[in-house]
């Protein structure tokens, strides 16, 4: 496999995981939610709690794809298996 083809696959593996961890924090905030939290609240205000919910599970899953980043790029060579994704234009010179 070339480099491109590995920044690709690269690419595309780490959005389905920020998909992934996304999902299930939503998944596992609901359920926390709706057990200790929904039955205090009046249901005009649970709308709320669930839009917290959603921005929650989104902040997370960034602050995980960050620590999942940085822990692969520790252990693994990024230049030397991918292409750079955004390549400076060379200026020529006349």
């Amino acid at each position: 496999m070339n480099k491109k083809l590995n920044t690709i696959l690269f690419i595309l593996g780490a959005t389905l995981f920020n998909v992934i961890v996304a999902v299930l924090g939503f998944v596992v905030f609901t359920i926390i939610y709706a057990r200790f939290f929904a039955p205090h609240i009046s249901e005009a205000s649970q709308a709320w709690g669930l839009s917290i919910i959603f921005l929650a599970a989104i902040v997370m899953s960034f602050i995980l794809y960050r620590f999942a980043l940085k822990y692969l790029m520790a252990k693994i060579d990024m230049d030397k298996y991918f292409d750079p994704i955004f390549s400076k234009k060379h200026i020529k010179k006349n």
